[in-house]
């Protein structure tokens, strides 16, 4: 694999006029700081490999990123001002804002001697929900409207838990009467708790 990848090349040539220097000044960085890391295309996008996934670079619409793998360890091993510089790459929309090449050339250093340490980034477990527990009064109010329930019983866990939380969570009597109407309401149409939500994300 060559440390330079054409496809990384491509990349930057159909980036925004604006990102397109910005882009180039990270990857010099980057080659700088760790000269052994390789250049790839992960998940779209530029990446980085080094002794695994090292970093990866990004434009979006309106601001460019520079991102390390393990960036909460290497917070942890930086100054007060190499920190900030750490927070001004995660979004940057002109070249006035990318940190200094010496610094930027500091932080992959240190980002590289993680690696070469080996150190990994502990994932923590989520935690897992309680099973799953439709109350006497919601399943009352279901079993008046045959539509809701049918879309009710048909939803994932996860929609169904949105509803009963939101219903369950109610402070009076007369907001959880309010939320059960409107569940039943929604639910009759087909429609999951956050369906307005879901729709203008799509």
């Amino acid at each position: 694999m060559l440390a330079r990848d054409q496809r990384v090349d491509r990349y930057i040539d159909k980036a925004a006029p604006w990102a397109r220097p910005l882009l180039e000044l990270l990857r010099e960085a980057v080659h700088a700081g760790c000269p052994e890391a390789q250049e790839t295309i992960k998940w779209s996008v530029p990446h980085f490999e080094y002794k695994g996934v090292f970093c990866s670079l990004a434009a979006f619409k309106q601001h460019a990123r520079l991102h390390f793998w393990k960036t909460s360890l290497l917070r942890s091993e930086l100054s007060a001002a190499g920190q900030a510089a750490l927070d001004q790459l995660d979004r940057m929309t002109t070249v006035d804002e990318v940190p200094n090449h010496k610094t930027l050339v500091t932080l992959v250093k240190a980002a590289a001697r993680l690696h070469d340490a080996g150190v990994k980034v502990v994932r923590t477990r989520p935690v897992a929900k309680p099973p799953l527990v439709v109350p006497p009064f919601f399943k009352a109010a279901l079993a008046q409207v045959p539509a809701a329930k049918a879309a009710f019983d048909e939803f994932s866990p996860s929609h169904r838990r949105e509803y009963l939380e939101w219903v369950t969570e109610a402070k009076t009597q007369d907001t959880r009467d309010r939320r059960m109407a409107k569940t039943l309401e929604q639910l009759s149409g087909g429609k999951s708790r956050h369906w307005k939500f879901q729709r203008a994300k799509a």
